[in-house]
């Protein structure tokens, strides 16, 4: 579903997820400010989903897009005027086994430890495409991005069946935000008002202690604060 696959060459490097992408450096050096578009999703990639988890993945994708662009780019609004748009498909999404994420929670209680066990039955995934567009519909950079919850790891477990993909979101859009940024280009103040407080507080505390407390990860509590779902 993007403009162009031209150019698209495997990450060197990357380790959990599968990268493919490229960028326009002199291009990129020129863009200042970005509209941030609502991911869109590819026929029949969500089809399992309900419309509170479709929604509340989606809004999390948004969200994470925005607070690393925000760090790179003045943010405009999705019609206003910018040097680019910037626009994601989800365009993969497996389903985290809940029944074994509360055993592998279970373990990890008494058996703590940096590095966690999971059981083979509650890895999820994600997959989304993204690129940047500049205003006369040239591709700046594009970016395929999927990664598998791992067995052995740092990856959560969850008793809902969007908690691999929502965990996926903050490294998909940290990958997809530096291939859409020029490599010599150093970070921005985020600007005052934030322009990504629809989608509440860049650190979510709850989050954080209820992981800590049942050693599973809760989208309720971690995710960005969703609106009513969709049809």
């Amino acid at each position: 579903m993007l403009s162009t696959y031209d150019g698209l060459a495997v990450k060197p490097g990357a380790v959990r997820a599968s990268v493919s992408d490229r960028k326009d450096e002199a291009a990129l050096a020129a863009v200042r400010s970005v509209a941030l578009t609502p991911t869109l999703v590819a026929e029949d990639t969500a089809a399992w989903m309900s419309p509170l988890e479709r929604t509340t993945l989606l809004r999390e994708i948004d969200a994470q897009l925005c607070f690393e662009m925000s760090e790179r780019y003045e943010i405009a609004a999705p019609d206003g005027v910018a040097d680019a748009k910037v626009r994601a498909i989800l365009s993969h999404v497996r389903a985290t086994g809940r029944v074994s994420s509360a055993a592998s929670a279970a373990a990890g209680f008494f058996i703590p430890g940096p590095i966690g066990l999971r059981a083979p039955g509650t890895l999820g995934g994600l997959g989304v495409e993204a690129e940047m567009v500049a205003a006369d519909g040239k591709q700046l950079a594009a970016i395929t991005w999927t990664r598998q919850g791992m067995a052995v790891g740092t990856d959560n477990p969850s008793l809902s069946r969007i908690g691999d993909a929502m965990q996926f979101a903050e490294p998909f859009a940290d990958d997809a935000a530096k291939a859409m940024t020029a490599t010599d280009r150093k970070p921005i103040k985020i600007a005052k008002p934030d322009p990504c407080a629809q989608y509440g507080s860049r650190v979510r505390v709850e989050g954080m202690a209820a992981k800590f407390a049942t050693g599973l990860y809760v989208p309720q509590m971690s995710g960005a604060k969703a609106d009513s779902p969709q049809p």
